[in-house]
């Protein structure tokens, strides 16, 4: 079966309107779905360091970093680790809710000498999902 030029002109001329249709369309999804607001929980500290400035060897090495959940679906906190075993995290497991406060604490080992710099990351379900905490400050004898 022979196709004239007049009808290949008419199936190329609809393949390509067809195309940038389609093309458009997802342009116009992938930016309407940009401009939507989620509900997603956030997480929001007091602050992201601690610092313990210089304290003695075997003090007490013990800080917390207060957090709010200032998003619209309960939070959850799925683990928080520390850079090295000297520094222990415990975090709250049950949901935080909207508008809600928690507190993470955070034990050094003050029985090392020297500088202390060590991080804390925090994963969660909020919208900024990872953040890093920090602890630093000098133990001395």
């Amino acid at each position: 079966m022979k196709l004239s030029k007049i009808t290949k002109l008419t199936l190329v001329t609809f393949s390509l309107v067809l195309f940038v249709m389609v093309a458009k369309s997802q342009t116009s999804n992938t930016q309407s779905k940009k401009d939507v607001i989620t509900n997603d929980p956030e997480i929001t500290f007091e602050n992201i360091v601690h610092n313990y400035d210089t304290i003695k060897k075997g003090s007490d090495g013990a800080c917390e970093f207060k957090f709010k959940n200032t998003g619209k679906e309960p939070l959850i906190l799925s683990n928080v680790r520390s850079s090295c075993g000297c520094t222990v995290p415990t975090w709250p497991k049950d949901p935080i809710l909207p508008g809600k406060t928690g507190i993470i604490n955070v034990v050094y080992d003050t029985q090392r000498v020297g500088g202390i710099n060590k991080s804390i990351t925090v994963l969660s379900n909020a919208k900024t999902s990872t953040v890093v905490l920090s602890i630093k400050g000098i133990v001395i004898e």
